[in-house]
């Protein structure tokens, strides 16, 4: 009976004392819409909001943001009564509500953090619109809600979006949005300042080009690399090859460069390679380089004196980077580019079984060189 008593008036201080501290604090009315970078900001000062709601696609900065709350918002032996994580298949609102209703215990806060939120079967029902409105009207005080609604974002054309959007709504809102491939370069050289490091502009580059704007991939082989790095030595070219995985001499930037200076006997060497090693050389990925190579060259094509805002624009920032295409605008004219870019495009709907017979990815790939490499007129390819 004492420690059901003792417990019980535990709950009680903590109720009234703890509840009137985080009802005292301010809240600033939403909508709040942040950036990944001010939420982060502020999460390091410890300033946290009773409602988060973290959508988009680009998971990252989702993920981050929920691991940040979720080791520092309270200390580690108060989690254990505090800390509760969902996940949406497994749960409804009625359950997260539940949750985020109760008083912490014997701690200034309680974190509710529910993940995959896009998996709540009756998140936008309307049964649920009305709990769900007055608990983001006036959530509790001292509870920090985190909804990671991953992969897409909310209909603001729907009531839940309308809700979200509203004045007295108090969430807190980040949209984490996917990169274009010519902010990557920018983006990873940032990252890797931040960590205290340097990276070669081939380096990035390659990167870039290589791993695409899937920015948990790239912070997972760039963080790899820098655990294997001597104080002050820069990221270069060549440990992202050893690294990441890329063949130094036989890889897609190195069959890129023999299509660009014409080397037939260099592609085919490399199309030897990748025939002998197909997991090593994965077709789709091999051909999405080529198109975006391809791609950017037809803009430049467009541009007849390109400044460097516009090199910027495309993601080419760096002398390394645009030489490959300075020299691609003397060897393919506009037409000649188009033409190809439509090769390319033929050449993925091969991947994919349309027109292609009983063709390998070796075999579609080397055909596609053969093409770029000898101007075959492109209606005698394609009928």
């Amino acid at each position: 009976m004492v420690p059901l008593l003792v417990h019980r008036l535990l709950v009680l201080y903590w109720r009234v004392f703890v509840r009137h501290r985080c009802t005292t604090s301010p809240f600033t009315i939403s909508p709040l819409t942040f950036s990944a970078d001010e939420l982060l900001a502020q999460l390091r000062q410890r300033q946290f909001q009773p409602v988060y709601v973290l959508q988009g696609e680009e998971p990252y900065y989702i993920d981050h943001v929920a691991d940040i709350i979720e080791q520092t918002a309270l200390a580690e032996h108060e989690r254990g009564f505090n800390q509760v994580i969902l996940y949406g298949k497994d749960t409804d609102v009625a359950g997260i509500l539940n949750q985020a209703r109760r008083f912490p215990m014997m701690a200034e806060r309680s974190v509710i953090i529910v993940k995959e939120a896009q998996a709540v079967a009756d998140l936008e029902s309307e049964k649920a619109w009305p709990f769900l409105e007055a608990y983001l009207k006036n959530p509790l005080a001292s509870t920090v809600l985190v909804l990671c609604y991953k992969h897409k974002t909310l209909d603001s054309r729907k009531k839940l979006g309308k809700l979200l959007a509203a004045k007295d709504t108090r969430a807190a809102m980040l949209t984490s949005n996917r990169l274009y491939d010519n902010q990557v370069p920018a983006w990873l050289t940032a990252y890797v300042r931040s960590k205290g490091q340097q990276i070669a502009p081939q380096a990035t580059a390659m990167l870039a080009e290589y791993i695409g704007t899937d920015l948990s991939r790239l912070i997972n082989e760039v963080d790899k690399m820098m655990l294997n790095l001597p104080a002050g030595q820069p990221i270069d070219e060549d440990l992202v090859q050893k690294m990441v995985g890329i063949s130094k001499e036989y890889n897609i930037f190195e069959l890129q460069s023999a299509l660009i200076r014409r080397d037939v006997l260099k592609a085919n060497r490399i199309l030897l390679y990748f025939e002998a090693n197909p997991k090593a050389s994965p077709l789709i990925p091999n051909l999405t380089l080529l198109f975006n190579y391809f791609s950017r060259l037809l803009a430049l094509h467009q541009l007849p004196n390109p400044t460097d805002a516009d090199w910027t624009r495309l993601g080419l920032k760096s002398t390394f980077a645009r030489k490959d295409y300075q020299t691609g605008l003397k060897v393919f004219t506009p037409d000649r580019t188009r033409a190809i870019i439509h090769l390319i495009r033929r050449a993925d709907g091969q991947s994919k079984g349309i027109d292609s017979g009983s063709m390998s990815d070796g075999e579609i790939l080397r055909e596609l060189v053969w093409l770029i490499l000898h101007p075959v007129p492109l209606q005698a390819v394609v009928g």
